[in-house]
């Protein structure tokens, strides 16, 4: 059975950097995530245009690349977290979430009992084909998971102290659109509304002993929000990157 690298990372202090999926249906984008060296993939079911299937080949792929598969699911929902950490996912982040009870129910499907509610059913891939006995996968699974959650709104930030207390909650990963967009300024990344909000769910994270993070669109706003303390940072997204390359190469070709 293969450690959550990024967990590890993150129980030992680091910063971790992740790249997201949302576009590409190809477990080879993991692959070269992995030899950049990126800590994690976001593999993103709540924007992004991919089914199950296509979500368990990356999940496996980047497991066997050393990276770890972080899954956003589309709705809080038992099902599909159950699905893809039985695919091997080593993380389930939670979109907009504002209800403590939502969010206490929903982090009791992550873990095996008596720690939560997950059910056993075990995929092969998702231990590597090993021999292990059950209180060994159990055991496992329950200290490798990790359980993300996104604050998106003026209400989860309102509700921050709340949520934070939750038991089972690792991370907390902060969507500045969508809080943009809740404190009616869309788009407004360097508004000090919007930083006065994040920095008071950093500073709310850390005294709970939850990690703080967010899902940058760029490398110049990753560097910002890591050097304010975040420590899960997530730098835009496949296509965000391809792009900018070409655009860079062209450019260069053209003078």
């Amino acid at each position: 059975m293969r450690t959550n690298k990024t967990r590890e990372k993150l129980a030992n202090g680091e910063t971790v950097y992740g790249c997201g999926l949302q576009v590409y249906r190809s477990p080879e984008i993991p692959r070269a995530f992995a030899a950049a060296g990126f800590d994690y993939v976001f593999i993103d079911m709540e924007h992004g245009s991919f089914n199950l299937e296509t979500a368990h080949d990356m999940i496996i792929a980047s497991k066997l690349a050393g990276i770890s598969p972080i899954v956003r699911v589309g709705e809080v929902n038992y099902t599909l977290c159950a699905r893809l950490l039985d695919q091997g996912a080593q993380g389930i982040i939670l979109p907009r979430v504002e209800d403590p009870r939502v969010l206490e129910e929903a982090l009791s499907w992550m873990r095996f009992p008596p720690q939560g509610k997950r059910g056993y059913g075990i995929n092969p891939t998702m231990i590597d084909y090993e021999a292990r006995s059950m209180p060994e996968v159990i055991e496992f699974q329950n200290r490798e998971t990790l359980c993300v959650v996104q604050f998106e709104t003026v209400r989860s930030v309102e509700c921050a102290d709340e949520l934070l207390s939750l038991k089972g909650l690792d991370v907390v990963m902060i969507g500045p659109a969508d809080l943009s967009i809740s404190l009616g300024i869309p788009g407004q990344f360097e508004n000090p509304l919007l930083i006065e909000a994040i920095d008071k769910v950093i500073e709310r994270c850390n005294a709970h002993g939850v990690v703080p993070g967010i899902q940058t669109r760029g490398t110049a706003m990753a560097k910002f929000w890591a050097n304010r303390g975040m420590r899960f940072v997530g730098v835009a997204a496949e296509h965000v990157f391809l792009l900018e390359k070409c655009k860079e190469a062209i450019a260069a070709l053209k003078q």
